[in-house]
């Protein structure tokens, strides 16, 4: 179970104020799995209806019953915004097989965000880094990697710092959402604010990054109260009445004092000890959490369980939850395994199929990168 939300900060990023400093995507190694180890032609066609959209990608059900993951990264912002994709849609795909999520990532989809002014090269020496990068993501070295990405931010900040144009100080305190709940800043507060985020954007423009860091923390010590009027903790109360919980009265006190320490070590900064403390509620609830049923735990597979496996799987599904109550987990992880030796043969015959799509048709609308 994830430890309950911090409170919700203002997230100010380069994005927010207009100056979009791209750094390569690190692909996750542990959760990329390669595609289905069958037949399929090195370019293909696929038909079929739309399941998922998840911005530069989407995931298809086939017309041949194959789960399909399509890359869109060759297509521009706009054209991907032109297809105006929507679940339960016919489509058409025209692209080539590749075995990685990671391989969607090319050095041609990443230049597409970078300033048009960047130097021939500038570009070459990024596309050497980043293929450095890519190379050392296959071999898992991933600290190699971040000292990659912060060569390539060398290279590409001053560009973006040269086009970026700040948005007002008005538009950016506007993005706060302060509006939306009636939080009014205070004459005198709004006029320093604006000071100091003025003086950070000379800062930021310069490269001085450091002493921008500290005026934006300042800028946020003011803006701290109305955060805090804007975000309040969410209350114990609140917070255990969305979980399924059957925590017994006498337990209550002891819960509820640990979730407000963990909330005040938040509210402190103090991450060692909010950790520590997350980590004692957590494991403290644990026994109380009333576990799925067989129904709900079965209905987020995304194919159909044959009758005997399904009833085979019931069996274990339930002997496995009583005995992790019993804490009798030596025989409960045999249970597990026993569930997963089932169940992996119909996920490794449901695996997605990447493609990196070349061609989509929608509505008999043709588009290509």
């Amino acid at each position: 179970m994830k430890k309950t939300t911090k409170q919700a900060w203002m997230i100010v990023s380069a994005l927010t104020i207009g100056m979009a400093v791209f750094t390569p995507h690190q692909a996750d190694a542990t959760t990329a799995k390669p595609t289905n180890e069958i037949t399929v032609k090195a370019e293909q066609q696929v038909k079929g209806t739309v399941k998922s959209i998840n911005g530069d990608s989407v995931t298809i059900k086939g017309k041949d019953g194959k789960n399909y993951y399509i890359g869109i990264q060759k297509f521009s912002n706009e054209q991907i915004a032109k297809m105006n994709l929507a679940e339960g849609q016919e489509i058409s795909v025209e692209g080539s097989l590749v075995q990685d999520y990671s391989d969607f990532y090319t050095f041609d989809v990443y230049k597409k965000d970078l300033p048009k002014e960047i130097k021939k090269e500038d570009l070459a020496k990024l596309e050497k880094l980043f293929n450095q990068m890519k190379k050392l993501e296959k071999e898992e070295k991933y600290e190699e990697v971040d000292k990659i990405n912060l060569e390539m931010e060398k290279i590409t900040k001053p560009y973006f710092l040269a086009s970026w144009v700040p948005v007002s100080f008005e538009e950016f305190i506007k993005e706060y959402g302060f509006s939306e709940k009636n939080i009014v800043i205070k004459e005198q507060d709004k006029k320093q604010l604006k000071a100091i985020y003025e003086q950070w954007i000379k800062l930021e423009k310069s490269g001085k990054e450091d002493k921008a860091q500290e005026k934006f923390d300042e800028f946020q010590k003011i803006l701290q109260p109305y955060l805090d009027a804007l975000y309040p903790p969410v209350t114990f109360e609140e917070y255990i009445s969305d979980m399924k919980l059957d925590i017994p009265a006498d337990a209550l006190p002891k819960l509820k004092a640990i979730y407000k320490d963990a909330q005040k070590a938040d509210k402190d900064k103090n991450d060692q000890l909010s950790e520590k403390l997350w980590g004692q509620f957590d494991e403290m609830i644990k026994p109380y959490m009333k576990p799925l049923s067989f129904e709900d735990y079965v209905s987020d597979f995304d194919f159909e369980i044959k009758a005997n496996d399904k009833k085979q799987l019931k069996k274990l599904y339930e002997e496995a939850l009583a005995l992790d109550k019993k804490g009798d987990y030596d025989k409960s992880n045999e249970k597990w395994a026993a569930i997963d030796k089932i169940l992996n043969p119909y996920f490794e015959a449901n695996k997605e199929i990447l493609i990196s799509a070349s061609k989509v048709t929608i509505k008999g609308k043709v588009y290509q990168p």
